[in-house]
């Protein structure tokens, strides 16, 4: 297996999932003997990232910052075929579900992650949660600096932090470090977005309060510029004011995002930066030493710069009208020249959004050994990604994913369908959103359509907690439950691109599972008709309003 060119375990990491999978198999020995009862046993679980579903248990599997050696992925499929039902579950959070796990199984299961130093640690609970971050960390031409350092330095500290591990609920953290936001985070609890001050210093702008789910809200900066060095001591800071006035009384009520809302971002950022006065000088201070220590691991692979316009992938174009459109939506420019970021589609004309059987994984971890350096990342909408390809490799990756099922040319359409599990697996959910994707993807799967609609996001809860981020798609789609009936609810004009989030708005009345095909092709048609040169769908709905659109889809009465 190539070199890994990220984070390694220590020895104290090692030791610290090594204890935890003892407890949690001395855990679930007592529960299996009625030693436990399922409420003593339910949070010992939830802290271990099982959930109870609405068919079996589901366990979570922590990816820190989306990125995966080939080793690790050849594991998960291991898990996946060996305890569950030979696949598994990307999530938005760049995580791993599988959803057909026995409990007396999951014991087992983690101790197989652990031989791979991965865990599920916190992966549930009233904790800060896996933090995410742009899934071309490292390599896109576009970035500033590598977030993932300060995602790992936030994972190191954040992990059992026992001041933190029982907030009023879930926190959540993502880090960008380019100006083109492939984070969202904006809608997070805590945002971080590197960029470089006209001193040419790179820092922090630091954005809280932001998520989705019942009441969505966008972020407020509350600290323009903070300087790296400081990250931790004000996140400690942020934390701490949470925990001492978020809402315990009510769930609903309990995210940082009301807490901002409530007493507004100017208290909240006083609030923090009396917090943060009186501990910026503590050990929290990062010393160049340590952070240095954790970048190095980062350092990229040695790429050496490579033609940029090669002869057989030239001619490849003009013979395949197919790998021409997957060179056009699923290959990236790269920060070395020669090279390219290649995101595998997890989304095939009709297949489950984010799923990935044991032999896809495999398959993709063989790629990532023979064409990009053993790395692959998940990215939040689902799919995965080889990070350093060779241009002159391009022909041979596409031909590997093409037998997986992973080179449709999609990536950004309309059928690249960011959907949860919905009613199909999960205990909250009111209706279905896997099917009602499959639909949408199998009626636009003609690639030349997709590409002539252009960039149109589509996402799908099935819930009001958002876990599909319905809320920022160009095309929101909420299932909901009226009388035992499965309704879907449509919004337009959500967004994540930095500068431009933005929540979308309802446009009418909830539609029935089978009219929601119609409903969309209707909102197509009104943005192909209205459309000028240039423009993606959600920029002519900011242009001309939602009208055009309801009346299509409604009529005009």
């Amino acid at each position: 297996m190539p070199d890994t060119h990220f984070y390694r375990y220590d020895d104290y990491d090692r030791a610290l999932v090594g204890e935890r999978v003892a407890q949690f198999r001395d855990q679930v020995r007592r529960r299996l003997a009625g030693e436990l009862t399922e409420e003593q046993f339910k949070p010992l679980r939830l802290t271990n990232g099982l959930y109870l579903q609405l068919h079996a248990y589901m366990l979570r599997i922590a990816i820190p910052y989306g990125t995966l050696s080939s080793r690790q992925l050849r594991q998960l499929a291991a898990i996946a075929r060996k305890y569950d039902r030979g696949y598994g579950h990307f999530t938005t959070r760049q995580n791993l579900q599988l959803h057909w796990i026995r409990l007396e199984d999951a014991p087992d299961a983690i101790a197989m992650l652990a031989e791979v130093d991965m865990h599920s640690i916190q992966t549930s609970g009233n904790c800060v949660r896996n933090t995410t971050a742009d899934h071309f960390a490292g390599a896109a031409i576009d970035e500033i600096e590598d977030p993932r350092v300060w995602c790992e330095i936030v994972r190191q500290w954040s992990t059992l932090h026992p001041e933190f591990s029982f907030l009023p609920r879930k926190f959540k953290i993502a880090i960008t470090g380019s100006p083109n936001d492939r984070a969202a985070v904006r809608v997070h609890d805590i945002g971080l977005r590197l960029w470089k001050n006209a001193c040419d210093e790179v820092g922090f702008e630091v954005i809280v309060g932001g998520g989705l789910g019942r009441t969505p809200m966008i972020g407020k900066t509350i600290r323009e510029f903070l300087p790296k060095d400081e990250l931790l001591a004000y996140l400690e800071a942020t934390l701490r004011v949470y925990n001492r006035y978020g809402r315990r009384d009510n769930l609903f009520k309990a995210r940082i995002k009301i807490l901002v809302h409530e007493i507004g971002a100017e208290r909240m950022r006083e609030e923090v930066e009396a917090e943060y006065a009186a501990m910026r000088d503590s050990a929290l201070k990062l010393s160049p030493e340590t952070v240095e220590a954790i970048a190095r691991q980062f350092a990229p692979p040695v790429l050496r710069p490579r033609r940029t316009r090669v002869p057989e992938v030239e001619a490849m174009k003009l013979e395949n009208r197919a790998f021409a459109l997957w060179l056009k939506s699923n290959v990236a420019p790269h920060r070395v020249p020669g090279h390219a970021i290649v995101t595998a589609s997890l989304k095939p004309a009709g297949a489950p959004p984010g799923d990935a059987s044991s032999a896809q994984m495999e398959g993709v971890a063989d790629i990532a050994d023979a064409w990009s350096h053993g790395e692959i990342r998940v990215s939040h909408e689902q799919n995965l990604v080889l990070p350093h390809v060779a241009i002159e490799s391009l022909p041979e990756v596409y031909r590997a994913l093409e037998k997986l099922g992973f080179a449709e040319a999609n990536v950004g359409k309309i059928t690249d369908i960011i959907a949860c599990p919905g009613l199909d697996y999960c205990a909250l959910a009111n209706a279905r959103s896997i099917p009602v994707a499959q639909r949408i993807s199998n009626h636009f799967a003609e690639l030349a359509r997709q590409h002539d609609i252009g960039d149109l996001k589509i996402k799908i809860s099935g819930c009001i907690n958002a876990c599909g981020h319905h809320h920022v798609g160009h095309i929101g789609i909420l299932g909901v439950d009226k009388n035992g009936v499965e309704l879907y609810q449509l919004s337009l004009g959500g967004d994540v691109d930095f500068g431009k989030t933005a929540l979308g708005t309802i446009l009418g009345p909830a539609v029935e599972s089978d009219k929601v095909v119609e409903a969309v092709e209707a909102m197509v048609a009104t943005y192909l008709g209205a459309r000028r040169p240039g423009e993606r769908f959600v920029d002519t709905y900011r242009r001309i309003g939602a009208q055009p659109f309801k009346e299509r889809v409604y009529g005009n009465s």
